[in-house]
């Protein structure tokens, strides 16, 4: 398979590497399986009020943004203190998603090593910081909840101590131990860095070479339908663990500051040890699964304030849970839409597109019920 030919270059942001929103400058910053102490989200909460919008932004990555940032130097001093930018170089490619729950809440296996083992390994080839921005690694504990969140590698834990390599979440067949699975997937990352041209993901090249290298790992079997999950869901579960939701994942400094050491999920909802104020903690909560790009003024490409919109969306809806899943987008970028089945709203400056039909403004909450 031919590797595209890029017309622009891959400009995912990070902290070194900033974007020029139109609120500001935009920083984000790299959450290796979503994990943050509750020092480290002190001097996050210090820094959105001190240097940015006020507020912590979560991604579909398991990664947290900060908006309108008014000293970037500054801002890597602090997060370079608080032991969030260990490896400059390769800050970029951190991109590792884990099932959040692990080592808390059921699962096969307690990946949260297997995060720290990768990202220290990641970080030690000096031929992997040139990986593409997008690139993503995924570690699943065998409930299938990340392992569909389209990571270019992933390992996913199954009974007995083996795994199965997922490459563009699909099973290539190959199995592989737990002790095996961090070197298995750097050196998937090498040889895909030495592969791929101009492709920033794996679904861009040709798979032989990766498989034919994890194979030196591992053994091979038919693939097979592994598990999937979806989405923790929001709402208090056993072991006294409680999943809660910003709306639209924005999170008020204020907010962040005494809910202690937590881990960000790409569903841009927190796993938290006790209840939090101000979150949403109730899984029928009418509009839960309604998201939104940043849209106006935030972004200047996009033709609404499609989180002005969003909310007044949420006031009208009138289902229960599950009740409206939902995107917003300000243009055709869609960014930041979720993986699974939902209704795609796209901004057109004269209304938006739902599921490609026309519709007004004003008739967008009526629309998005009646599709359910």
């Amino acid at each position: 398979m031919p590797a595209p030919t890029r017309l622009r270059a891959d400009a995912c942001p990070g902290v070194f590497a900033t974007h020029a929103a139109a609120d500001g400058t935009l920083a984000r910053i790299r959450l290796p399986g979503g994990a943050l102490s509750s020092a480290q989200a002190f001097v996050l909460a210090e820094a959105a009020e001190e240097l940015g919008d006020g507020s912590v932004h979560l991604t579909s990555r398991a990664n947290l943004q900060l908006r309108a940032v008014r000293d970037a130097d500054e801002l890597v001093r602090r997060l370079s203190e608080a032991g969030l930018l260990p490896a400059p170089s390769h800050e970029r490619v951190r991109n590792i998603l884990s099932s959040p729950l692990s080592g808390r809440h059921g699962g096969l296996t307690d990946v949260r090593p297997l995060v720290t083992a990768l990202d220290h390994a990641l970080c030690s080839v000096p031929e992997l910081a040139g990986l593409p921005g997008r690139f993503l690694f995924a570690l699943d504990d065998g409930r299938g909840d990340v392992a569909g969140e389209g990571a270019d590698v992933c390992w996913q834990a199954l009974p007995g101590g083996e795994g199965a390599l997922l490459l563009d979440g699909a099973d290539t067949g190959v199995r592989v131990s737990a002790r095996e699975a961090v070197p298995v997937l750097v050196e998937l990352a090498e040889v895909f860095a030495r592969v791929r041209g101009s492709a920033w993901r794996v679904h861009e090249v040709d798979p032989g070479p990766l498989v034919d290298a994890a194979l030196r790992r591992g053994r091979r079997v038919p693939p097979a339908a592994l598990p999937r999950t979806g989405p923790v869901p929001v709402g208090r579960l056993a072991d006294g663990v409680v999943v809660a939701a910003p709306r639209f994942g924005e999170l008020p400094a204020g907010a962040l500051r005494p809910l202690g050491d937590l881990v960000v999920t790409p569903w841009r909802t927190l796993v938290l040890s006790r209840p939090p104020d101000g979150l949403v903690t109730d899984p029928a909560e009418p509009g839960l699964g309604v998201s939104a790009c940043i849209g106006r003024p935030g972004c200047a490409k996009s033709r609404a304030d499609v989180r002005a919109d969003a909310r007044a969306v949420l006031s009208a809806l009138t289902l229960p849970s599950p009740g409206v899943r939902a995107h917003l987008s300000g243009c055709e970028r869609r960014c930041g839409k979720p993986r699974g089945a939902h209704l795609d709203v796209v901004a057109t400056g004269e209304g938006y597109l739902v599921d490609g039909t026309p519709v007004s403004t004003a008739r967008l909450a009526e629309e998005m019920e009646g599709r359910q």
